[in-house]
Order: structure tokens, then sequence, then C-alpha cells
């Protein structure tokens, strides 16, 4: 077999007339190639999703073996022919740029005329004019995006035709069902006027606690129509967590279901949402019609929903809120986060340039409403004209995967949580998702094999890491359809903002903490219950002369035109950059941690766990495995008298799961006899963490 060095693959798994053929096919590759033009071949002409996937790494690790060890190896190469059909390559020709590094450079030194660009390309609707796309008067940190506009950011994710597909959605089981454009509109409107009948007014804040299904993409977008706001609540979350967010928000009623249909039972979200005391629930069914008896000041569905099927949209200002949404904080309260008219082209750029969405196609995340990228979603894919996949059971098993096949979806989001699950389980085995274009993932660092797997299950298409928060509206890294990809690496800053990584000194590194170099559309303004300022910005390292990003453009080069002097924003995360321009995430760099794609702060894990009568402190931390991957939790406990371990953890999962969340699982419960702290008296987590994975976890 030319140019691969005289070395076999292990075809084990496979029968004799499969091998043959693999080798004959592989002896026909020229030897003098590269590796990844030889891996292209390979992956596109070659590997098929029925072949064994221990024969797919087993390729690959032979024809990177010699590959320098700090360069990630390419598992996918865009051709001239797939550069061209990408939303990148317009914006290119209509821009008269050469390559992706020149568009990305003229984003960040022209970034009014790029948020221009965006505007007008996705037909953003605005009833009365701005005078300025942007206003600094309050200098970077504080803009006014689109000052002097009236605008109702809803009315943008209606600009195709009526009968063209919005929404194409299943439980766990039945048939597929659409929902139109013109559908949606009209049962938008249908409840945007049963809130004004309700005698809600612009300005009112209106939670939703339900699954992410095609009623609850319509109640999002008639709260946003009618002027009101938006409370995000994940359906995950305990009654104490619900009420909490309820208070903060100040939210005149909640829409829930009556049930949750998992597995062939039913889990009560409307029993649930009642022990977090809301003022007033608007109930809709599960099935047909609601199956328990409701309080006399709730309303069903039925009778809520207006039968006036037309409504004009409230004109607001760009800076009006539209949705508050929640992101844990190192303090143990979570950071209540308003999105306003403006934040959702953060939504659409990103979608349109970096995940390459093009009307008619059909874009799937497994999330829901009280997550960012249940918003994102709903805008990155109407306003950019695709459909919206929605599965209404768990994305774990083979039920989902069958959904991706019919509902023929073209880009699939996951979070490497669910993608490990379907590993282990096997059970995407033979399905077709050979529709799908590309994948993206966020939510939690993810796993090298876990993805090249992915990768594979397509027939090779791409895995757009995409990495950003709530409070910047979408992401600040990520990859393109015009870059070649690793698994688990970022390829590029998302259009339109630059980053600088430093070390705990504020000097610049390859391998630091990372901080966002604004301004840009998306990124927040103010919190609701903490200050915005100190969150963010007080303390962060100064900007020196001759500081670049990690685009290695000038920071005062980049804002010059504006007038304005650099700032950094402090976002959190660990960030490594790579040889070849590519980036690798390493968690948080501070006490907060994503467990299966929530974000959540050891603060508020270690309050919860104050209830086990037996533990006089605890501390939890995030520990990411050696190979990659998302994030586990481990507690270490100071006891106060002595327990069984295994006691210990069921009592502490218990307390999790009804205060916090039952997706939070805990891997390790570590007992010692005090914790490391700081002279000032903070815990030392970050010890622990090193701690843990030198004595408890096993590198292989």
């Amino acid at each position: 077999m030319k140019g691969f060095n005289g070395n076999n693959p292990d075809f084990s798994g496979t029968d004799n007339r499969m091998a043959i053929k693999l080798l004959n096919r592989l002896a026909k590759i020229p030897g003098r190639l590269p590796p990844h033009e030889k891996w292209k071949i390979i992956s596109e002409r070659i590997l098929t999703p029925d072949i064994p996937f221990h024969i797919h790494k087993a390729l690959f690790d032979l024809i990177y073996a010699k590959y320098p060890p700090h360069k990630p190896p390419l598992a996918w190469l865009p051709d001239e022919k797939q550069i061209k059909k990408t939303n990148i390559h317009k914006a290119l020709k209509e821009l008269n740029l050469k390559d992706y590094p020149s568009l990305y450079r003229w984003s960040v030194t022209n970034r009014l005329l790029f948020w221009e660009y965006v505007i007008k390309k996705s037909g953003i609707r605005i009833m009365s004019p701005y005078t300025s796309v942007a206003l600094f008067n309050d200098g970077a940190e504080n803009p006014q995006w689109l000052y002097g506009a009236k605008m109702n950011i809803a009315q943008s994710c209606f600009g195709v035709t009526e009968k063209k597909t919005a929404i194409i959605f299943r439980g766990e089981t039945g048939p597929l069902k659409k929902m139109s454009y013109g559908e949606l509109n009209r049962l938008s409107n249908r409840v945007a006027n049963g809130l004004v009948e309700m005698g809600f007014k612009k300005g009112d804040a209106l939670a939703i606690d339900m699954l992410m299904t095609a009623e609850a993409v319509a109640v999002y977008i008639g709260i946003i129509k009618a002027g009101c706001i938006v409370v995000s609540i994940a359906d995950s979350l305990a009654p104490a967590e619900i009420q909490k967010r309820l208070e903060i928000s100040g939210a005149k009623a909640i829409f829930t279901q009556d049930f949750i249909t998992r597995g062939g039972g039913n889990l009560p979200m409307y029993e649930k949402v009642l022990q977090a005391l809301p003022q007033k629930v608007i109930v809709i069914p599960s099935g047909k019609e609601i199956a328990i008896k409701i309080r006399d000041e709730d309303v069903s569905w039925k009778n809520f929903l207006s039968r006036k099927a037309k409504f004009v949209p409230v004109a607001c200002d760009p800076e009006d809120t539209i949705n508050i949404l929640f992101s844990s904080g190192t303090t143990g309260d979570p950071k209540a986060i308003p999105w306003n008219h403006t934040t959702p082209i953060k939504c659409v750029a990103d979608g349109y340039f970096h995940h390459n969405i093009q009307p008619g196609r059909v874009i799937a995340w497994p999330t829901n409403l009280g997550w960012m990228m249940g918003p994102w979603l709903i805008f990155a894919s109407l306003i950019n004209k695709a459909a919206i996949a929605l599965f209404y059971g768990a994305p774990t098993g083979r039920e989902f995967g069958e959904f991706v096949q019919d509902a023929r979806v073209n880009m699939l989001g996951v979070v490497p949580s669910i993608v490990k699950r379907w590993i282990e389980t096997d059970c995407m085995e033979g399905l077709d998702w050979s529709k799908i274009y590309a994948f993206s993932s966020t939510g939690e660092s993810s796993n090298f094999n876990d993805y090249l797997w992915l990768m594979a299950r397509a027939g090779y298409k791409p895995v757009i890491e995409y990495c950003g928060g709530t409070e910047i509206g979408g992401g600040y890294i990520t990859g393109t359809m015009v870059q070649s990809a690793s698994p688990a690496t970022f390829s590029t800053p998302s259009l339109g903002l630059d980053l600088s990584i430093l070390d705990e000194e504020g000097r610049e590194a390859d391998n630091g903490e990372l901080f966002v170099v604004g301004p840009s559309i998306g990124l927040s303004t103010e919190l609701l219950n903490q200050g915005h300022h100190k969150v963010y910005y007080s303390g962060t390292p100064p900007v020196t002369a001759g500081m670049k990003g990690v685009s290695g453009i000038s920071l005062s080069k980049q804002l010059e035109k504006l007038k304005l002097e650099p700032v950094l924003r402090r976002h959190g995360d660990q960030m490594e950059k790579l040889r070849g321009g590519y980036f690798r995430a390493h968690g948080r760099a501070d006490d907060t941690m994503n467990l299966g794609g929530i974000k959540i702060s050891s603060a508020e894990i270690e309050r919860t766990l104050l209830h086990v009568e037996e533990v006089s402190e605890t501390a939890a931390i995030g520990v990411d495995p050696p190979g990659g991957g998302p994030s586990e939790l481990v507690i270490y406990a100071v006891m106060k008298t002595p327990c069984p371990k295994e006691t210990l953890v069921q009592k502490m999962q218990k307390f999790i799961r009804e205060k916090l969340n039952p997706l939070f699982k805990i891997k390790d419960v570590v007992i010692t006899g005090q914790l490391p702290r700081t002279a000032s008296n903070k815990v030392m987590r970050r010890v622990l963490r090193k701690e843990y994975l030198s004595k408890y976890v096993r590198i292989s």
C-alpha cells in the first residue's frame, strides 16, 4: 500500500472481501501526497459509515503518525466547489475581498460597516430608520446600536412566503409534522392578541418553562411581538430555581405544559411550576386536552389563544428588552442577562457566516428556551429563512437519530456529552445522516475521538466548534465552512470581534485566560441583578501599546476609525492557541463549570450541599478528562460526622436533583480534612482540580 510506510491498518471486524477492497483502493493513493490530502481522498471516496469506526480511526492515526504533535490534524478540508456554495464566498464577492482572512480583517477594522452589511443582507426590518449604526457616548463598553430606530425583531422572522416550512417536529413516536411560516405567524399573532386581551402591556415580563415545541416557539415570538419580555426558564430546573428566576424578573405570568411525555411516562410540569408560586399560569396540553385540574386563576391554552390571527408588532427601541436569560456567576446567584432587539442580529450573523445557514435548510439543535441556544435557534434559523427541526423526546437515543434522518436535517447542533452517550450505546448504527452538511458543538469541551466518530456518521462533514455565551448573544470563537476542520478545535474568532489570550500577569500568551475585544452587536451592556461593569470589566488587564488580538491585528488599529480606546472584556474561559491558527478550549478559568452543556457556579452547588447534615463544608469543581471532553462534577467534602462514601454521594445527588437540576451528576466525592484557602480565606479550587487530576485520575 503505497504512501503508508509499509504499515497496514487493523481491519479486524470486517469481512475479507471488504478488507481486500479497502486495501486495493488505499494502494492507489499516491504516496507523496501530504497527510491531509491523503485523508481527504480516503474520507470522501473510500470510508463509509457502515465500515467499523475503529478502521476509520486506524487509518487516520496511520496517515497522521508523523504529524507535528502541536499541530492539529485535519479531518475535513473544503475544496473549491464546496467553498463556492458558502455564504462566506458570496460575501467575499460582494465586498470584493480575496479570502476569509481578509473578510475577518475587514470585519474588525470596519465594525460598523460589517454590522450594517449583516443588517441589510439578512433583511432585518426597521420600522423607523436609525440615524447611526452605533453611538459610543460611553465608550466601547456601552454602545447604543441602531440609534434612533424603531423596530420589533419578531418581524424579521417572517421574510419568506407563507407556504415555506418553518418548523418540522415529532414526538418520541408518531409521524413527522410541519408548521409553515404562515401558520407560525398566525399562531404567534394569536398569542400576542391573547396577551393584550388579558391586559398585559408593553414591557411586562412573561416566563416560559416548557419543552421547545412548535407552540413554545409561537409563544416566544408572540410575546416579543406584543412588546413584552420573555423570561427563559429551563424545563429541568427545580421549583426553588424557577421561583428565584420569577422573582428576579418580576414575571407576571408563566407558560408551561401540564406534563412532559418521556419514555412513555408523564413528568408533571404544571405541578412543579406551582411550587414556584407564580402569579398566573397559562397551561398548554401535552396531548389534545389538559389532563389535570388547574387553579381558578390559571388559564388553559385553548381559552388563552385569541381568535384574532392578525397583529401589528409593537414598535420598540432597539435597546428595549425582549428576553431575560440566566447564566451562572461565581457568587452563586444566576446572572439575569437581558437581550434586546439587536441581540438576535448576532445570532443571525453567526448562523449565516459560521454555520452557513441558507434558505430552505433544516436546522436541528436539541435545546430549550431556558438556555441561549433555544432563542439562538429561532433567530438564526428563521431570519436566515431556514426551517427548525424539533424533537420532543430525549436526544440521547435512537429515536432522535431517526428523527434527524427522517426530517432530513442539514445542520445538527450537539453537546459533547450527548455524542459520548451515542457512542457508548451504539444507538445510531445504520442511520442515514447523509443530508447533514455540518455539525455544530457548544456548551462543553469536546473530545477529539468522539468528534471524529461524529464526522464519520455523516460521511465526514465538519464539526463547527462554537463557543460563546448568553452575554455575547452567540459565539466569540468558532469555525467556518471555508476553513479546514480538526475535531475539538476552533479556527477563528467570530466575525466582528477579536480576542486576547493573557497569562496571569496580564501578558499576551498562547495559553491563558481569554478576553473579548468589543464592541460588537450581541455583547450585553447590563445585568438586572449585578453590576455589569464589575462582572465583565472591573480589574481586567489594561490594553498596552502594541497589544494585538489573536488575529494578529493591533487592537488600537481595530478601533481607530471609531476613535475608541480598546477595552478587554472578561469572559472566564481558558483557551490555547495552537499552530496553524487553531485554538483549543480548556474549560473555565473562574469558578464556574459546564455540566451537560449547562453553566453552573461552584457556589450554587456548594450552597445546595449545605443541606447534607453530615457535611461541614464542600468545594465543587469541574474536572476535564485528560483526553478532553465534557467536565465531570467532583465534590471535596469536609465532614462534621462520619458517613459512608456511597451514602454521602446518594444524599448529595438527591439534593442536587431536587434543588438544582437532575441533569447534574456527581462523578466522585473526595473526603478531606480541610480545604486549601488563600490568605483572604477563599477556597483555591484550582489547587483541588490539579490535585484531583494528579492523584485520582489515571492518565493512560
